[in-house]
């Protein structure tokens, strides 16, 4: 079995979680409690799994881990330092339009 791997969350990640549950909990809170279920399972296969990501061209080094969820899902953008650590960078819901960071 794998050792876990560490995991950090910038401060634009927390954000984003913050407000992905901010949308939801108005208009569904069952739903928002499933999404945050859903991505901490995501965070946890990454600990066993680092590089369970697909690989993005743009930032290189950086990988997206798809949760479905629904119809669609979430993103979650990631990368791996230089002591193995996960830092977690970004996380949106797929229908999100996105510019490249």
């Amino acid at each position: 079995m794998p050792a876990r791997r560490r995991v950090v969350w910038l401060p634009e990640a927390a954000a984003d979680l913050d407000r992905l549950r901010n949308f939801l909990v108005t208009r569904n809170p069952g739903a928002a409690a499933r999404v945050a279920r859903q991505i901490l399972q995501g965070v946890k296969l990454l600990e066993k799994y680092p590089e369970a990501g697909k690989p993005v061209q743009d930032p290189p080094g950086f990988r997206d881990l798809f949760i479905p969820f629904g119809s669609r899902g979430y993103v979650l953008r990631y990368r791996l330092s230089q002591d193995k650590t996960i830092v977690i960078v970004r996380v949106w819901h797929a229908r999100e339009e996105r510019t490249p960071r």
